[in-house]
């Protein structure tokens, strides 16, 4: 009887490994960040967690979604790998959004009543961007001041887009 129970005990331990594996490569992830471009949002040392299931299903060994079945809007916090890490972002502008650019007061992108600060070097490689790319975005860190995001690496294809922030504990 005993070996009976030892053995129902792995089969559930079995059961609980596997489906948690598959919350955390399919449905929902709990993250913590390092690093303050998100504040005063997200803070240095946050705690996260993450649908990723809000625009699609994960490929759970890469970078791209399986099935696409939502994109981001203005405004979401998305999740993202760019060079290996993962990265959290402000959608400021989704495909066709027009972008415009000015020098008047230094650089700056504008859309709709948003303006933020460029440098010089950001200026010269988007002012080109009329508008964001079909089936990409653009993100931007909310803390404008130190944040590396879409001024610096360019668009973000939605492919790659791994989840959307839930909750910020």
């Amino acid at each position: 009887m005993e070996q009976k129970q030892q053995r129902t005990f792995s089969i559930c331990i079995a059961i609980g490994l596997l489906a948690g594996a598959f919350l955390k490569f399919f449905i929902i992830d709990i993250i913590h960040i390092s690093g303050s471009s998100m504040s005063p949002t997200i803070e240095n040392g946050a705690t996260l967690i993450v649908n990723k299931l809000s625009y699609g299903l994960d490929c759970p060994f890469g970078d791209k979604l399986l099935i696409s079945w939502a994109k981001p809007q203005a405004g979401d916090i998305v999740v993202f790998m760019r060079e290996n890490n993962m990265v959290i972002k402000r959608c400021l502008a989704v495909e066709g959004t027009k972008l415009e650019y000015s020098t008047e007061s230094g650089y700056t992108l504008n859309i709709d009543d948003i303006s933020i600060k460029l440098t010089a070097e950001q200026y010269y490689r988007m002012k080109d961007s009329t508008e964001v790319p079909k089936d990409t975005i653009l993100v931007i860190g909310d803390n404008h001041e130190i944040s590396v995001d879409s001024r610096t690496y360019g668009f973000v294809s939605t492919k790659n887009i791994l989840g959307k922030v839930l909750l910020n504990e």
